[in-house]
């Protein structure tokens, strides 16, 4: 390949990312996102404190990314399968919970519907729960959300955790090791794992 045709070829491939990674920005600033004010942040780690969210929540498998049925059950849900039949409007992120026997995908209700009072499910497996505000410890990363990929970010947050003698809250008092996990996704299945952004969050002890 001649240095002419090399060169034409790397610039289309950087107007092509360049182009995905604009569209990507755009297509994840049209939702809205869920509250929280950055209390710390050292590179990809961050403190935050969020308000309480309500969330309207089903069983999942975090490797399923939503294939086991779980993404269309809270999708129908906002689209009107609710008692008030109200469409509600996406938002982000998607959070994940995962404790010793399963999975909980939630979908952040929108702020004006919260706020309203939040219609309860119609459809089966869905249920409406609050997630209590608080400080979380958060790490950022990108790639397709799986199981693997989020213990791999969970450790490097723990970590960071230590070397800034934070301390996870414990979720039951006769296990040290029980701590509230979370992982969140921002954005649409199609987005290239390069360019998603997925963040790993522990909740902290309260002070």
């Amino acid at each position: 390949m001649t240095r002419k045709r090399m060169t034409y070829m790397l610039g289309i491939a950087a107007v092509a990312v360049i182009g995905v990674l604009g569209w990507n920005m755009t297509a994840r600033a049209g939702y809205e996102s869920a509250e929280y004010k950055v209390i710390e942040k050292d590179g990809k780690f961050e403190i935050r404190e969020y308000p309480d969210l309500m969330l309207a929540s089903t069983t999942t498998q975090i490797d399923a990314q939503g294939r086991d049925g779980s993404f269309m059950k809270l999708f129908r849900y906002i689209s009107g399968a609710n008692q008030a039949e109200q469409k509600i409007s996406m938002t982000t992120p998607v959070f994940m919970e995962k404790d010793e026997t399963e999975a909980q995908m939630g979908f952040v209700m929108p702020k004006e519907v919260a706020v309203a009072g939040t219609p309860q499910p119609t459809g089966e497996g869905v249920a409406i729960r609050k997630r209590a505000g608080g400080r979380f410890a958060v790490i950022r990363f990108s790639g397709r959300l799986s199981e693997k990929l989020a213990k791999e970010n969970e450790t490097k947050l723990r970590e960071w955790m230590k070397t800034k003698n934070l301390t996870a809250a414990q979720t039951n008092s006769d296990d040290p090791e029980s701590t509230n996990v979370e992982s969140a996704s921002y954005d649409p299945p199609f987005t290239p794992g390069p360019l998603r952004r997925n963040e790993v969050l522990i909740r902290l002890q309260p002070e």
